[in-house]
């Protein structure tokens, strides 16, 4: 049995757990490795992928910055959230602003060790990235499409610096990532409708407050046909590149029909969860999927 103390602990250390999604960035991590491996690294063999030093720095890097950005979200967005997630925030209370803003500064730091590593280049690349995740928390993403844009990008550039890292510039890489853009920019929106009742109250002046609920969910319509774009061009011009992972776009063709059937029905906040977490979802399955590009890789190129 656990006492009291070591329980408070254990409290403790899932609420800095929930502030800085520690889930989200473990799947960030395997999407960053799966992507190195599949699509930026493929005539590597997969042993020197996975044990690439500056790889696995740059991967430490990227997942403290996200935690730092996580945590200065959480802190602007305290009493926003007491409206928008107050179960969560309850949890999330159990840890002292001073400690997060603590642990903010230390995973700050971290991420420019981690990256002086590799090179001066990705000092300043994680320094700048940092500056936009703070400014993005206490700035933009109280504007309409600029805060939604801008979380979009910081979403993907993690991604962009192992690209860089491995140099790769084939045009399928491109594909992928505006897909994965156009899906992040499809859940930034949701979320916005989501919590719409919080933003409305601190000032938040997001899409769904300033131009309404119905033209929120047509723009949300119209990212869903442009998300086709590069889903036709991965399953016809790059079927080769993408293997077997064509499954799964084809299933995400079925999803965003299910996404916009929802969202036309959709009238409160439990509707808008819905429609988050079947993004989400499609997200997550697509880190996974990343394998079905060539099932057999791990066997005919870890040596």
């Amino acid at each position: 049995m656990l006492n009291r103390k070591q329980k408070l602990f254990l409290l403790k250390f899932f609420s800095l757990f929930s502030v800085v999604r520690g889930y989200n960035i473990l799947i960030i991590v395997i999407a960053q490795y799966l992507t190195s491996i599949y699509i930026l690294a493929p005539g590597l063999p997969v042993r020197q992928v996975l044990f690439d030093v500056n790889l696995l720095m740059l991967v430490l890097a990227s997942s403290s910055a996200i935690a730092s950005g996580y945590i200065i979200n959480s802190f602007y967005d305290s009493e926003k959230d007491l409206i928008n997630r107050p179960r969560k925030t309850m949890l999330d209370k159990l840890v002292s602003q001073r400690t997060k803003l603590s642990a903010y500064f230390v995973l700050n730091f971290l991420s420019v060790i981690f990256a002086s590593y590799v090179s001066f280049r990705a000092v300043l690349f994680f320094s700048i990235y940092i500056f936009f995740l703070w400014f993005y928390s206490h700035k933009l993403k109280k504007y309409p499409f600029i805060g939604n844009i801008t979380a979009a990008v910081l979403a993907v550039v993690p991604f962009f610096a192992i690209f860089v890292h491995y140099a790769n510039f084939d045009i399928v890489i491109f594909v992928h990532a505006t897909f994965l853009f156009l899906l992040i920019s499809m859940r930034e929106l949701v979320k916005d409708l989501e919590n719409i009742k919080g933003d409305l109250t601190h000032g938040y002046n997001t899409i769904p407050v300033v131009y309404g609920e119905k033209t929120s969910k047509r723009m949300l319509t119209i990212l869903s046909v442009l998300t086709l774009a590069p889903i036709i061009l991965l399953i016809t011009k790059f079927k080769e590149e993408i293997g077997y992972m064509d499954y799964y776009f084809y299933a995400s063709i079925l999803g965003l029909a299910v996404f916009l059937a929802v969202l036309w029905y959709s009238k409160n906040k439990i509707h808008y969860m819905v429609l988050h977490n079947i993004l989400k979802f499609a997200i997550v399955i697509g880190v996974f999927s990343i394998v079905l590009i060539h099932v057999n890789l791990l066997l005919h190129r870890f040596f």
